[in-house]
């Protein structure tokens, strides 16, 4: 898909990888870009980018209202980048079994409904693309990642799942598998499991 004049939405927008997806699409053209993020308070440097194209959203991508809000003002949409994530457990048999289900909520549950409600917008915008940002660790699995890896090889198979049924849409579905990215999340992610 050619970014220049495209309508984006980007899901964790304030910082790391969601931040440099906004500046890329900024500099490719994009015509406006929503970008979203739990506190929308912290949009505010992501937003100074360019004031006249980037519109900050609210959004917590496992709250249904939220994300309804968001499809709501984001109806012109033809390109959904859904970078979102959290990395809440660590070892499958130590991490507490809430921290599990909030691993699966956000990276496997929390992108399918981002899917569930951007898909129409996207199909009657004539078509476009969504990026499904997961991990290189969701195909091969680390220790002390177990929770993280499960939750975003779930969602590896959800966007498998999907990806001939939305093309019938005109949408094309990408799986996208970043390494380790020197990031705010990568310092988290290192010293939740002792790196």
């Amino acid at each position: 898909m050619d970014t220049k004049h495209s309508i984006a939405s980007v899901s964790g927008a304030n910082r790391g990888i969601g931040r440099a997806f906004v500046a890329t699409l900024l500099e490719r053209g994009a015509r406006r870009i929503y970008a979203a993020a739990r506190n929308r308070t912290l949009l505010e440097p992501v937003v100074a980018l360019d004031p006249a194209r980037v519109i900050p959203l609210k959004l917590d991508i496992t709250d249904l209202q939220d994300v309804q809000a968001a499809a709501d003002i984001a109806a012109d949409v033809n390109l959904l980048i859904n970078n979102a994530g959290v990395l809440a457990s660590g070892g499958l048999l130590s991490s507490d079994i809430g921290l599990l289900r909030q691993d699966i909520d956000t990276n496997y549950l929390g992108t399918l409904t981002m899917l569930r409600h951007f898909v129409p917008i996207i199909e009657r915008n004539g078509g476009g693309a969504i990026a499904n940002i997961l991990t290189l660790i969701a195909l091969a699995s680390m220790p002390g990642f177990g929770g993280y890896s499960a939750s975003k090889a779930a969602a590896y198979s959800m966007t498998q799942a999907l990806r001939a049924e939305l093309a019938q849409k005109n949408i094309r579905l990408h799986a996208v598998f970043p390494g380790a990215v020197d990031t705010q999340f990568r310092e988290h992610a290192a010293s939740a499991v002792g790196l």
